[in-house]
């Protein structure tokens, strides 16, 4: 299927949004999936194309935390292994699923997850006991599990647990892009063996998600924790919002 001017504008656009939303705190697929299946992709292909944007995001926001000196590498390669395990997992199991089934899932696996993702921004993880080690591999596996599967939140839940350890959102910020950057590139070789990315939708996309990630960098560096908290407020909406079918896939 072709790509005409005006569904790559809207890509490139799409993206950018999406790319900022991504990396000050997470559910930019939210938009960018439901656009790539409006511009003519079906569910399962608008999920495979959806991660080669979100690798070129979060490469860039990475190298930018880093070269800020915001980047703890020693504790995103501890998360990494549990992470990583899922997301080959999830990859592989959504990548088996119809179109039909896939939309129906998506919906639905953001539901269940949503009241856990709320609860833990809520709340100080200063103020709480640090889950023991295998809760937390655990609870990483499952959260790789659903990012290798359906990627759009992924970044909430994420920070939501990296704050538990007791990390400022800044902080767990770039770890997050380096984790979903990681979990993204175990996850895509999968879409690529099935044939689910359709690669001129890709890259236009990629290119928006690019820009957006390192416009987003740049805020969560100058705006800190509140800026931060506030793109997480606006995202669990959205969240909320595609959950309840206040708007459609």
């Amino acid at each position: 299927m072709a790509l005409d001017a005006t569904d790559a504008i809207a890509l490139v656009l799409g993206g950018f949004v999406a790319g900022i939303v991504n990396t000050l705190a997470g559910g930019g697929s939210l938009l960018s999936v439901p656009l790539l299946v409006l511009v003519g992709l079906p569910g399962t292909l608008a999920n495979g194309t959806n991660r080669v944007g979100i690798l070129f995001q979060s490469l860039v926001a990475t190298f930018h935390f880093r070269s800020r000196g915001v980047l703890d590498l020693g504790v995103a390669l501890r998360v990494l292994a549990p992470l990583c395990a899922g997301s080959l997992v999830g990859a592989g199991l959504v990548s088996r699923v119809d179109d039909a089934v896939f939309e129906r899932s998506f919906g639905l696996v953001m539901l269940v997850l949503l009241v856990p993702t709320v609860r833990g921004l809520a709340k100080s993880p200063r103020r709480r006991t640090p889950w023991p080690v295998w809760l937390a591999t655990i609870i990483l596996f499952g959260i790789g599990l659903y990012g290798g599967s359906f990627q759009a939140g992924v970044g909430l839940f994420l920070l939501a647990a990296l704050e538990r350890a007791g990390l400022d959102l800044v902080r767990a910020n770039a770890i997050k892009m380096l984790v979903v950057a990681a979990l993204t590139l175990v996850a895509l070789p999968v879409f690529l063996m099935e044939g689910q990315i359709a690669w001129d939708y890709a890259l236009v996309l990629a290119f928006g998600f690019s820009i957006g990630g390192s416009v987003g960098a740049r805020l969560a560096m100058r705006g800190g924790e509140r800026l931060i908290r506030g793109v997480i407020g606006v995202a669990v909406v959205a969240l909320a919002g595609r959950m309840l079918g206040l708007y459609g896939t």
